[in-house]
């Protein structure tokens, strides 16, 4: 039998954003592997994406239109045709928009990154429904919104050039887990001889690997950052050229950190004050300095004016001269999309639908009737498990007069909660189009294999979704409603520079983007300068200087320990959790607790415990590993809600508060009591 090879891009919300290669014999995938030809792959993949094929073919994927035949939540479904379930889901849609269209709502997320698949014929339909926006804020808006306000954009290094770095910082990442390919760059530079640091406060599988680790209490990065600045102020570790020629608001940058001398900074932050001290000598004393920020660290109250403290640093110290200086947190702002062509907001005409946070979903599904949402379509995204305060987002889901269709691989939490589960088409299944925000190249990704079943892709259910919605209003048999998913890739591109041609030969194209982006200044900010002052800030009521905000929940005597909830190392979120061979790595849902906090609780590792908060109870197991420092436990996730002990995962306490920028959910800023379960 004749093997061929396809390929493609992997899908998931990742840096690294891989080229692959699928190896395809007898209309059955074989194997998903790395393409060598693309520098940043290099042939590598991650644990998760080379078992992709397992999940493709995984036993429990949904291949047929499913129609709900018992309670919410139950999953007790019963197959249909796909014209009975569209037929019905477009009758249901178009009732309520007739009154109100404002309650539906479409709930999608990075599920896939695909600009096809996540964001081109949905957006058209819901525009011309004039359903309500969705405000897609739940894992990034908070940094993204603070780099806006200080680089004018998510810009910043290349991320091979961290390879010639001498000092990095690896700041609320643990990238062995979750960017493995510019771990693999982060120890070129070690072995060329650079330090390496990592601040985060779990003692993660990179800190083990990394020459330093200052491991701080949640919600403390700005009190670091300060403290670094207070340093490189008073030893004049200063590039006072850059900071005259390219930023704004350094006088007043510098009063507010003459304010954090280490010793304070150690007290908030929990750390040695020699650490600190030492950290700044460093950083002020090396060239070039490199910063890989990662999104953990600003999920707490102050997360976006976090990382805009952060975001100063590499002016302080003209690390932007070089191209192995500056710092990382995303490229997306260099992404050559066409996002206007794809999602077509001129279809909503003269009308301005409200616009809805996702990361307050469960508050947003029990609103009193005048604002109800009585819809809703999800795709991309699993909210019963992933969103915050769960417990108010399964209530929301699981009313009876709330009409819910998902788009789906699987019968996840959320899917047990719908009117219709929709089967979706894998990445090896469809054409895509991906952009990237941890490098800078251009992926396309082509169908390997037919799709399994009656499974097709997002784009393609909601163009037949206008097809059915057509019946009720003829603006929905437009042609834009008929494009095809390689016309949609194709368009993705309209405008740039990106040859559709090369993608087709290559699978990736990459762009021809300066080395270094602010070594003579050039920021995206209005000024032209890197904004420790902002002046759309000031106009928006928030602090135009970087600012240090404490969490919202602090220890107390009734919940004394923070947790933080990052990603187990085998999940992206709640995918892969179903994957057989993941899932045994993985184990079951854990609690990392330091020895004392477990100690003093009389909790050995492997104990079944109870976390608990006013807000909810999770069951799991409690693992003293030694990551955890005291005072803080560490909730793995995420795990879907139906494997835990008691039906719940750590979203069952995490609140809804939202952060200081960005208007992103505050996870990591949550406050628990752990004890024994009885």
């Amino acid at each position: 039998m004749t093997a061929t090879t396809v390929l493609g891009a992997c899908p998931h919300d990742c840096p690294d954003t891989c080229a692959l290669i699928t190896t395809v014999e007898g209309g059955v995938a074989t194997k998903v592997q790395g393409n060598a030809n693309h520098p940043m792959t290099g042939g590598v993949l991650c644990a998760k994406v080379s078992k992709y094929a397992e999940r493709t073919y995984h036993p429990e994927r949904v291949r047929t239109p499913l129609k709900r035949s018992g309670p919410k939540g139950s999953g007790q479904f019963t197959p249909v045709s796909w014209e009975e379930a569209l037929s019905d889901i477009a009758q249901r849609l178009h009732t309520i928009a007739q009154h109100r269209p404002e309650a539906i709502l479409p709930y999608s997320y990075a599920g896939t990154m695909g600009l096809v698949q996540g964001e081109s014929m949905d957006r058209r339909f819901f525009h011309q429904l004039g359903a309500s926006l969705l405000d897609r804020t739940i894992c990034a808006s908070a940094g993204s919104e603070a780099l806006l306000h200080t680089y004018g954009g998510k810009l910043g290094m290349h991320v091979q050039f961290f390879a010639e770095s001498q000092l990095i910082l690896i700041w609320g990442s643990n990238s062995i887990g979750s960017n493995l390919h510019f771990w693999r760059i982060a120890q070129e530079a070690k072995r060329n001889g650079a330090k390496l640091v990592c601040i985060d406060p779990r003692k993660s599988e990179t800190a083990d690997k990394c020459h330093e680790h200052l491991q701080l209490l949640p919600g403390t990065d700005a009190a670091l950052a300060f403290a670094l600045m207070h340093e490189l102020i008073v030893n004049d570790w200063l590039d006072h050229d850059y900071l005259a020629q390219h930023t704004l608001g350094w006088e007043a940058l510098k009063a507010r950190a003459l304010e954090w001398p280490p010793a304070r900074a150690a007290q908030v932050c929990g750390l040695p004050v020699e650490q600190i001290t030492q950290l700044a000598r460093d950083y002020g004393t090396t060239q070039p300095t490199a910063i890989r920020l990662n999104y953990g660290m600003q999920r707490s109250r102050g997360g976006g004016n976090a990382v805009r403290a952060v975001a100063c640093l590499p002016a302080l110290v003209g690390a932007w001269r070089h191209r192995a200086g500056g710092l990382l947190l995303s490229t997306s702002s260099n992404s050559p999309a066409n996002r206007a062509r794809l999602h077509m907001p001129q279809l909503l005409g003269e009308r301005r639908p409200r616009t809805i946070n996702m990361s307050t979903i469960g508050d947003a599904l029990l609103e009193t009737q005048a604002a109800r949402i009585e819809a809703v379509v999800v795709y991309n995204s699993n909210p019963v498990a992933v969103a915050p305060e769960s417990a108010k987002v399964v209530a929301g889901f699981a009313r009876d007069d709330l009409f819910t269709v998902a788009l789906e691989h699987f019968l996840t939490d959320t899917a047990d909660y719908a009117d219709y589960v929709l089967p979706a088409t894998t990445q090896l299944e469809h054409w895509d189009i991906h952009t990237t925000y941890g490098h800078t190249d251009v992926l396309l990704n082509q169908p390997a294999i037919a799709p399994l079943g009656q499974a097709r892709s997002n784009a393609h259910i909601f163009r037949a979704l206008a097809a059915h919605m057509a019946r009720y209003d003829p603006a929905f048999a437009a042609p834009h409603f008929h494009d095809s998913d390689e016309a949609l890739c194709r368009q993705a591109l309209e405008g740039s520079t990106i040859d559709f041609a090369q993608l087709l030969q290559h699978g990736f194209a990459q762009q021809a983007l300066p080395d270094a982006p602010f070594a003579n200044g050039g920021f995206a900010t209005p000024s032209g300068k890197c904004e420790f002052f902002s002046e759309a800030l000031e106009k928006m009521g928030i602090s135009p200087l970087p600012d240090y905000l404490s969490n919202y929940e602090n220890q107390s005597n009734h919940y004394p320990l923070a947790m933080i909830s990052p990603p187990a190392r085998n999940f992206m979120n709640s995918t892969f959790v179903n994957v057989k061979t993941l899932r045994h790595i993985e184990g079951r849902p854990a609690l990392e607790i330091h020895p004392a906090d477990a100690a003093a609780r009389g909790i050995h590792d492997g104990d079944t415990v109870r976390v608990f908060n006013a807000r909810g109870t999770h069951v799991c197991h409690a693992a003293v590993n030694g990551r955890a420092r005291q005072g803080v436990v560490v909730g793995l996730g995420i795990w879907w809600r139906k494997d835990g002990a008691n039906g719940t995962n750590v979203n069952e306490l995490t609140h809804q508060h939202l952060t200081d920028i960005g208007r992103a959910p505050a996870f990591y800023d949550c406050a628990v009591q752990v004890e024994l379960q009885a």
